[in-house]
């Protein structure tokens, strides 16, 4: 159990961070008496800035543990999309992205007593989408690049949200380990090419860890929700107000435009319980 200094740690940077989303603005690094200096408190920093923005975790951002790092991350449901145009925070007229593929469950996965088996999260997932993950950070570049890693995990690890594109065929993607991405953003200009390939090789496996994380901390997943679990070629900027389509190998082609989003997708946070 939580003790309270360290609930009220995790609230004071839980107001900063909440606040930096509702404006979309960006800031110093936390102050020292409410910085992260673990993995437990980054964690529990997530928790109280859901509790405070009272939105409803829509998806998850996920991936291997590296070095004993674990990454993971709720999405809210506000800053999930699926029509174009886009709105999305821009610094200066870029947006920047990472082609991933998305997961949607169809069906619950709550917590248990007992582990989940691949094929029990396999048999869990309706849809696989071609997918957008939208990244900004709550702090200035500048300093995000100074903040440890559990700082950056406290903020979400850099999302500022999920553009799903069309459904894919699940045989193909669920061994889609390498895919090339071509970039197109500029009519009559060549495509940028960029060799793409999933940072933990099958792009399922992060999720049957994210399911056995949640559950050891009597969390889970609901049908419904989408997760994400590695970009294939990194991040990369595309310009506002213009049609962009990205071909994920022979998965298919996301087609969006992106619109600036003034101030940040959330409205008044909700008083913390």
């Amino acid at each position: 159990m939580a003790t309270a200094l360290a609930t009220e740690k995790a609230e004071q940077a839980a107001g900063i961070l909440v606040a930096r989303r509702v404006s979309g603005e960006q800031g110093a690094r936390l102050p020292e008496a409410c910085r992260p200096v673990s993995e437990a408190e980054a964690f529990d920093i997530q928790a109280a800035v859901t509790r405070r923005l009272g939105a409803p975790v829509a998806a998850w951002k996920c991936a291997l543990p590296v070095d004993g790092r674990r990454v993971a991350a709720p999405i809210y449901s506000s800053t999930v999309h699926s029509g174009s145009p886009c709105m999305a925070i821009a610094r200066g007229d870029l947006v920047k992205v990472e082609p991933e593929l998305a997961f949607v469950l169809g069906q619950d996965l709550p917590a248990r007593a007992t582990p989940y088996t691949d094929d029990e999260v396999d048999a869990a997932i309706a849809r696989t989408h071609l997918a957008l993950e939208l990244i900004d950070s709550r702090y200035t570049p500048d300093l995000a690049a100074q903040a440890s890693f559990d700082e950056k995990l406290a903020d979400g690890l850099v999302n500022q949200g999920l553009f799903l594109g069309p459904e894919v065929g699940a045989a193909a993607s669920r061994v889609a380990t390498e895919l090339a991405i071509l970039v197109q953003h500029a009519a009559g200009q060549a495509p940028t090419k960029l060799a793409g390939r999933h940072p933990n090789g099958l792009p399922r496996a992060p999720l049957y860890w994210l399911v056995e994380f949640l559950r050891e901390g009597g969390q889970g997943l609901r049908a419904g929700q989408a997760v994400i679990t590695g970009s294939y070629a990194g991040s990369f900027t595309v310009p506002l107000g213009e049609a962009i389509a990205i071909r994920y190998g022979e998965l298919g082609v996301l087609n969006v435009r992106f619109e600036r989003l003034t101030g940040g997708p959330f409205g008044e946070p909700s008083p913390p319980q």
